[in-house]
């Protein structure tokens, strides 16, 4: 009976895009700004489950560091977004409103290459001169 070595680790066929430089560098910050946002709350217990006079002082400096954490995380997805924003989103191939899109741009394509080979005046110049200031018809009738 033979076994087969398999390794623990297997390699994606399609691996996940790297994030952007900017995100993973709030991302990082944010989880830093967490860890010592969590490290600060169990010290924080453990103090006042000691009656330590620390407990209180260690309680305010454990909610300011839990509304640095949260700014720090809400920090992740607004740059997050701006670099969307920025730079663009890669779409999959199989999107539906890449699909759209694309069935919109042919269908302008096409009537634009219509209007041209329509003989004529332009599309933006239709109905003749229009009279300012004046009567409709230039003799007034």
């Amino acid at each position: 009976m033979e076994f087969e070595s398999r390794s623990m680790w297997e390699d994606q066929s399609v691996p996940t895009p790297r994030m952007p430089d900017p995100v993973r560098a709030a991302a990082v910050r944010a989880v830093l700004i967490s860890a010592v946002a969590l490290t600060e709350a169990l010290t924080s217990v453990l103090l006042a489950a000691g009656d330590s006079w620390l407990s209180a002082p260690m309680t305010l400096a454990t909610v300011l560091t839990s509304v640095v954490a949260s700014w720090a995380v809400l920090d992740v997805w607004v740059t997050r977004q701006v670099w969307n924003q920025r730079n663009g989103v890669v779409s999959s191939p199989s999107s539906a409103a890449r699909a759209l899109r694309r069935e919109r741009r042919r269908e302008r394509r096409a009537a634009r290459a219509a209007a041209r080979r329509r003989p004529g005046p332009p599309p933006h110049i239709r109905g003749g001169p229009v009279h300012r200031g004046g009567p409709a018809h230039p003799r007034g009738v």
